[in-house]
């Protein structure tokens, strides 16, 4: 299974590049990480492979991006992936005073 992500800054109308993300999964209540990486200049990170179901987490530092007037310096999304053989895409909308996400395709 896969895991991929595109982070798209709606204030700006464009993607997001260079948030830094990071892969959590969750073992025995805590949080460990998976994998750590940066999106392209169109707002994308993908090939990150994972071989169980569970609980998962992708952190976006959208701090660093947006500058030292974003209300929101990190978004969390945490999601539970049922099927490990599909793949799972979580993108990320963001402005400085707001974000959205759901599950693509």
């Amino acid at each position: 299974m896969t895991i991929s992500t595109h982070v798209l800054d709606t204030s700006r109308g464009r993607p997001a590049g260079g948030v830094t993300v990071r892969l959590d999964l969750r073992l025995n209540g805590d949080w460990s990480t998976v994998d750590e990486g940066r999106t392209d200049a169109d707002g994308r990170l993908s090939g990150w492979t994972v071989h169980r179901a569970g609980e998962y987490r992708l952190v976006f530092g959208v701090g660093d991006y947006l500058g030292p007037d974003a209300f929101y310096p990190e978004v969390t999304v945490a999601f539970r992936i049922a099927d490990p053989k599909e793949h799972y895409h979580v993108p990320l909308l963001i402005s400085p005073f707001g974000y959205s996400t759901y599950r693509g395709s």
